[in-house]
């Protein structure tokens, strides 16, 4: 049964009792002391229905509005990464290829279909294959971002030397997952540079730096990408009845900017004290060493937008709230004594927009995930996560 008519007949149903209930209170011959009481309280119980039904069809409406947004989001993230100017693909740990966009299929000459399920180490040159094995090895047990230059041969083609960038990206439980690869054909006379520069030490010794206070909105001009270089940035948008959306937390060494939105109306407000890097577009198109660092960046920022999209599928919002929870405790959290504390102060009315549900919702549903002993709050009134169920 769809909500819509739920909630037709919940309201045919509380107007037949209404009717029915008005009748008995003035027939004259019925004393109103002898009205059952069942009665009474069926009429009561049907209101509380009423209202319910509506509270849901409301909530329902806002979480069809937020998905939308969402997805539209994704999907700009999906086209900045499948036409991006570079090469990118995804692999597990142990080098299968699970992703590829336009430019991997045209550097290795090969229709993407026949990319996927294929270990990478295939187009390795042989004479190469055996130190890039130890290398894949070495990144499913580390964070660290490694670069390394490569001499790849395409599919039923010639070979080409190429520079990879390649960090090891892990799911919520901690654990490494997967890996993410920048693939670029590069000349000999580019090689050396490529493979010794440091992506980080880049950005900022050869870019300027901007500073926002914490509470500040950071100005979006569409020729502008931002690169954090401490603190945090909410990334959030307005629903039709003017209620915020999150759509995305930028921390340390990420991306983000009005280009890299389709969304209308979009915001950014320093969730602390940040250090921002500004990048044009245009220095981007004529320098191939930022779009080499940056490409991996966006990937991250599409990951991001896909996991706070996957909340806005979750009926219950209990397990929005779960998985909003488990995605701060990865992006945001930090070790602590008593458990995983979040680095910022999120405010009960925050995680209801993000959760597509009331304030009052989430003060419940929090207090009763603090005497459970799954959560609690700092002097600072910082979340501190304990412990979480696993959820289906």
């Amino acid at each position: 049964m769809n909500i819509e008519l739920f909630i037709q007949r919940a309201e045919a149903l509380h107007k037949q009792l209404a009717d029915l209930y008005q009748t008995a209170s003035v027939l004259p011959w019925i004393p109103p002391d002898l009205l059952p009481q069942a009665f009474k309280e069926l009429y009561s119980n049907s209101k509380l229905v009423q209202l319910a039904a509506e509270e849901l069809y409301h909530q329902n409406e806002e979480l069809l509005r937020t998905r939308s947004l969402l997805e539209a989001e994704r999907q700009h993230y999906y086209d900045l990464f499948e036409f991006a100017p570079d090469g990118y693909l995804v692999t597990n740990t142990e080098g299968i290829i699970q992703q590829a966009n336009l430019i991997v299929a045209k550097l290795l000459n090969a229709p993407k279909h026949l990319l996927i399920d294929r270990s990478i180490i295939n187009f390795i040159c042989v004479e190469q294959r055996e130190s890039f094995r130890c290398e894949i090895n070495q990144l499913s047990q580390s964070d660290q971002t490694k670069e390394l230059v490569v001499r790849l041969q395409q599919f039923h083609g010639e070979s080409f030397d190429a520079a990879l960038t390649v960090v090891a990206i892990r799911n919520q439980s901690g654990k490494i997952n997967s890996l993410l690869w920048l693939l670029r054909h590069v000349h000999q006379r580019q090689q050396q540079d490529i493979s010794l520069v440091d992506n980080e030490n880049y950005l900022t010794e050869n870019l300027p730096v901007d500073i926002y206070a914490k509470g500040e909105n950071i100005p979006l001009n569409p020729f502008i990408i931002w690169y954090v270089r401490q603190g945090l940035v909410k990334l959030s948008t307005y629903c039709e009845t003017g209620e915020e959306v999150l759509i995305g937390l930028a921390k340390k060494h990420m991306v983000f900017g009005a280009n890299m939105t389709s969304l209308p109306i979009y915001q950014a407000t320093a969730l602390s004290d940040v250090e921002l890097t500004p990048i044009n577009f245009t220095e981007i198109g004529v320098t191939p060493m930022l779009s080499h660092i940056l490409l991996p960046k966006i990937k991250q920022r599409l990951q991001q937008t896909e996991s706070f999209l996957a909340i806005a599928g979750r009926r219950r919002v209990e397990d929005r709230l779960h998985h909003l929870l488990e995605i701060l405790q990865q992006e945001i959290g930090e070790s602590v004594a008593d458990g995983t504390r979040f680095s910022v102060r999120f405010t009960h009315e925050d995680i209801a927009n993000a959760c597509c549900t009331t304030r009052v919702t989430i003060t419940r549903l929090m207090g009763k995930l603090q005497q459970q002993g799954l959560i609690s709050f700092d002097a600072k009134k910082h979340l501190i996560i304990k412990r979480l169920g696993a959820r289906d």
